[in-house]
Parts: C-alpha cells; structure tokens; sequence
C-alpha cells in the first residue's frame, strides 16, 4: 500500500513539474515602460538599442527568456549612457516590481495566469556627465589644423564627438594632400576622483602628395575618352578627397552607371603621386518603364517609355514614350493621346551643356477645347554652377484645335529662353524636396500663323520654397516640411481671342487650383443652347499659390494638408479679383522612387451648377 501511494506521490510531482516546464516555455507577453534622460538624441538611442522594444512583438519569449533579455539590455543600454558621457550611469530594470537578481522572480512569472501581460519598467541613474579636462595630440599639426578640430577642452565627454573630432582633423589634413594621414582612434583616461576625462589623439601625417594616374575600369559600351574630357580631377593636381568623390557623383549623374567606386593607391609611387582607379558598372543600356496616374478632372491616364541609356557610348540618350489620356474624367470629353521622341545628348560643345532634339503628337479632348497637334524643338540648356542653369531653344508646332463649335488651324514657332535655380540637391524630380527652392523664369516670344496671326510674348515665373520645420517642432530632419508655391503668368501683345486656345492660361487641377476642375477657374464663354455647359475661353493672366504641410508618419506612410488659390484674367492683378480657394488633405506612401501621392480637395465656393464639389488626385510624386 505504501508503494502505491509513493507512486502516485511521484506521478503526481512529475506531472506538476512537466506543467511548470510548459508553462515556463509559453511566450511571456508584456509591455515596457523606457524613461527619458531629457535629450531627443540619447532617448532615440536608447530606444533604438533596446531589444526588450524591438524584439518585443517579433520574437515572443519565456518568463525565463524575458529575465535574460532584460540583463542583456542592462549592459547594453549602459553602453549607450557611457557613450553620451555618463560613465558613472546605472540601468535599473524591473518586471512587475521585481528586481532581475529577485531569486522569485522567475517562479512569480512562470506562476502568472497565461496570456498575463508583464510590466517591464526600465530607468536610469545617470550620475555625472564627464566632461573632457585635457586633450592631448601625438603628432605635429599646424595651429589651424587644430581649430578646425571641433573640441575644446570643457566640452562634455560624448564618445561620437570624440570619434567625430579625430575624423575631422584626418579629413583636414587629407584636403591639405596628406594622402596617407592617419588620426587613430582616441584614448581617454578617467580621473579617479572627479567626472573628467584626459583623451590623447596619435596623428601620423605622412608625405603630401598629389593625383597620380587615373584609370577606368569596368567600362562596357562607354567610351573612356568621354569620361577623361569630363572628369574633375587631373593627374598632378593635389591629393583631395573631396575632390575625388565630387568627380565620382559627377559622372554618377550621367545616368549610364549602376555604380561607381574609387579605389585610392596605398602608397605614393615614384612621381609623387597616388594613383587612382574608377571602378565603373554600367546600368542595361535599355530601360522600360510604365506609369500610370488618376484625377476626377482629366480622369485616368497609362503610359509607357523605352530609353537607350547610350546610344554612340557618350551617354547620348534616346527615349521613346507614349500614354493614353483622359481615361473619364469630368473636364474631358474623350479618349486622347500624347507620344514623343526626346534625344539627348551630354556635354554638347562643351562640358556642362546639353542639347535635346523632340519630336512629339498629342490629341486631347477637353471641356475647354479639342486639340490635335505635332511637336519639335531643340532645347539646348547650360548648367551655370550646381544650382542655376540656362536655355534657350527653338519650338514649332502645326495644330487642329476646335472651340465652341469653330475649328481653327495654327502654326506656331516659338524661341522659348529660361533661367532655373535649384538648391533642392535631389537625383530626380520624383524625389521628396525637403528644403531649397525651385525656381523658373521663362520667356517665349511666339509667332502663330493662323486665324488670326499673332505675334506674342509668354512669360512666366515659378517659385517653390520647402522649409524643414524640425527646429520648430522638434522632429527629426525632413519629417515635417511646409512647402509654398506661386505662379505668375502674362501673355503680351494679343488678346484673349488672337491667343490660340492652348496658348491662353487656364486655372483649377493639381497645377494650379486643387479642388476646381482642370482649367475651370477663369473666363467662360456664355451658356448657349447650342452649348448649354458652361466652356472656359481661357485668360491671359494668371496668379495663383499653394501652402502645404507634409508630415512623414513612420517609414513609409505620410500626411500632408493644403490650401490653393489663384485667378485667371485679362490682366495680371496683384489684388486679386475674384479668387478662388481650394483646401484638401492628402496621404502619401513613400517608394524608392519616390512617394505615391493621393489627395482630395474641395472648393470654398461653387461658382456655378457646373463645378464639382471635390476632386481626387492620385500620383508618383509630390504636387509640386
């Protein structure tokens, strides 16, 4: 008898046991609780650092795990405090109360109801920031040298500014031809009795030497003889790397190359040079890509390109596209086309101009008129410094346009010329601007031969300003961006009607006025029996402007809100007459080739039964 209840004793212990094992292996959920040191820049650290957030939902743990994750992140977390300068610091972590060395505390987990959710508590005693008392530098430098250094004694004891101030000086004295320079990493010594850190930094300067032989490598169709008549850098010149990766992003705009790397010589040969390679892999000479875009005005459109990134082997390219337009929508009248031939080729004549050749049809059907055209020009644009360029071209066009009823044949040669500034410092249009402007002046004197012949200059001025608002709001850089828009246009030496249709200005769509119906906003011509829907004439003056507000939320997701509002008339007003306002909101998902954009606006006032009381935009890129 005594066996049998020894044996169930045993079974009964075992099993209890083999519970308390699977219990423990069950995943522990729980919640933690990060407290703020006061500064943006440690806390985002922080909590970039810890596992106990990052690993929180992807990888579920056990009561036993989740103690062995919060040690982990005790000494890894110290490090982050030790690496802002508080080297006295201390990581207190606790779960449900208890402290991580609490011998009852892995049973007090195991124990709790499952599905139970932990509070895990993480604070910090941060003791007193070091500051750096003495700096010490091992090697001969100049006093300039050490100005540009970047630290001063009585600085606080942040372990990235000390990093920081050492690749600077190596940096400086790289520009300087010290090719070979080294500043190795810095050492510091603790005071034993106060917050201060002694730190000594060993430079090696070695010779001063100048750009060797330069080569290419890796290069398929390109022709190396363009690239040398290019190239910023010349064998002889002195040693600067600055100037070497400025060369490298200089060919990289070229568009033919996937990549380019450098690769710098480990000595200096027997002229006192560093030889220098380019490491170049070109991108598939030809590309294919397809586009597609939505607004309620002018409907769908879809569209395709090919492009021979190199067409002779100097980055001449040729692109070849066409889309189908005004897919529905409410200011079109039927299906439309537009197709062009564009030629490009680089550095024509000389470095940093370029010259285009077009040719291009386009048929559209809209509220406003018919239009059936082919287009040429030549383009042939000067990049004045890495912000301002110039052009100046020569434009032709044979058109068929047909409004209210009257069909009239044009021939129109045009001498377009403009002047473009940008400090945006974006690769593609397509990208989000952050700060910078982007602004335009253009003037076209034009000769239409038609019915009537006119003689006419159009100008136009264009302003865009992107203001990064992470000062104001304390945000991370490019987070929060207020963008401001204006236009400006006047047509000069013929009126509304001697202008041909397409020539004249139109308000309202994502151009201009977002909430009024593409080129609703302006003029209209008189409801007819005939033509009992209100048609716009078009104008020849226009203002207009825009007030943006873009904010990112997360990684990829974003929101912006706007206001638009403009006029078209007869003369250009400062004091706008009778304005139109559109307000609206947006969301926006960020790419890699830039964000997909959807917005709706609304107009503050329906002028007439004929506007629509929203509008839907979607794209690949910001509206402006």
């Amino acid at each position: 008898m005594r066996l049998f209840f020894l044996r169930v004793w045993l079974f009964l212990a075992l099993a209890a046991y083999v519970a308390r094992m699977a219990a423990a292996a069950d995943p522990q959920p729980y919640g933690v609780e990060l407290a703020s040191i006061g500064s943006q820049k440690p806390d985002a650290t922080l909590a970039a650092t810890s596992e106990l957030l990052s690993l929180r939902r992807s990888a579920p743990v056990s009561p036993f795990g989740l103690i062995a994750r919060a040690r982990s992140d005790q000494s890894r977390l110290k490090s982050v405090l030790e690496s802002f300068g508080y080297y006295q610091s201390r990581v207190v972590i606790t779960i449900d109360g208890m402290a991580l060395d609490d011998p009852r505390l892995g049973d007090r987990l195991s124990a709790s109801p499952q599905g139970t959710a932990s509070r895990v508590a993480v604070g910090f005693e941060l003791g007193p920031l070091y500051h750096v008392r003495h700096i010490a530098i091992d090697g001969s430098i100049s006093p300039a040298d050490r100005s540009a250094f970047g630290l001063a004694e009585g600085d606080p004891a942040v372990a990235a500014a000390l990093i920081d101030a050492g690749a600077r000086l190596q940096t400086r004295l790289q520009e300087q031809g010290f090719a070979f320079a080294q500043v190795d990493a810095p050492v510091a010594y603790e005071d034993a009795t106060d917050p201060v850190l002694d730190v000594g930094f060993n430079v090696v300067t070695g010779p001063v030497a100048v750009i060797g032989e330069i080569r290419f490598v890796g290069l398929r169709r390109m022709h190396e003889k363009f690239l040398r008549a290019r190239l910023l850098v010349h064998s002889g010149e002195k040693y600067s790397p600055a100037a070497i990766e400025r060369a490298r992003k200089d060919l990289s705009t070229l568009g033919v190359f996937a990549a380019i790397t450098v690769q710098v010589g480990t000595a200096v040969d027997a002229t006192g040079g560093v030889p220098i390679t380019f490491d170049c892999r070109e991108r598939a000479r030809h590309a294919v890509t397809f586009g597609t875009a939505y607004s309620s005005d002018l409907g769908g459109s879809v569209g395709s390109s090919w492009t021979d990134r190199d067409v002779f082997g100097g980055a001449q390219q040729l692109t070849v596209s066409g889309s189908v337009i005004n897919l529905g929508g409410s200011a079109t009248t039927a299906l439309g086309y537009n197709t062009s031939i564009k030629y490009l080729m680089p550095d024509f004549g000389v470095r940093d101009q370029s010259l285009q050749l077009a040719i291009g049809a386009v048929q559209q059907s809209l509220q406003a008129y018919d239009q059936s055209a082919l287009t040429s020009g030549a383009t042939l644009t000067r990049k004045l410094s890495n912000h301002w360029s110039v052009s100046a071209g020569v434009s032709a066009s044979d058109e068929r346009i047909l409004q209210e009823g009257a069909t009239h044949d044009y021939t129109l040669i045009g001498l377009p010329l403009s002047v473009s500034y940008d400090s945006t410092e974006l690769a593609s249009p397509l990208d989000d601007p952050r700060h910078g402007m982007r602004d335009s002046l253009s003037v076209t004197p034009t000769r239409s031969i038609g019915h009537p012949d006119a003689t006419f200059i159009i100008s136009q001025l264009k302003l865009a300003d992107y203001l990064d608002l992470h000062a104001l709001i304390d945000t991370d850089p490019g987070r929060s961006v207020l963008a401001l828009r204006a236009l400006a246009g006047l047509a000069q030496g013929a009126g509304e009607f001697s202008l041909p249709p397409d020539q004249r200005f139109y308000g309202g769509g994502s151009g201009t006025i977002r909430g009024y119906r593409y080129q609703a906003v302006g003029p209209q011509f008189p409801i007819t029996k005939e033509f009992p829907i209100s048609t716009p004439i078009g104008g020849t003056a226009i203002i207009a402007g825009s007030v943006e507000f873009r904010q990112r939320i997360g990684e990829n997701w974003g929101a912006a809100v706007f206001v638009d509002g403009g006029q078209v008339s007869s003369t250009l007003q400062p004091l706008p007459d009778v304005f139109r306002i559109g307000v609206g909101a947006g969301v926006r998902y960020y790419t890699p080739v830039g964000p997909i954009r959807l917005d709706i606006a609304v107009p503050t006032k329906r002028y007439s039964t004929d506007d629509d009381s929203f509008e839907l935009y979607i794209g690949l890129g910001q509206a402006f």
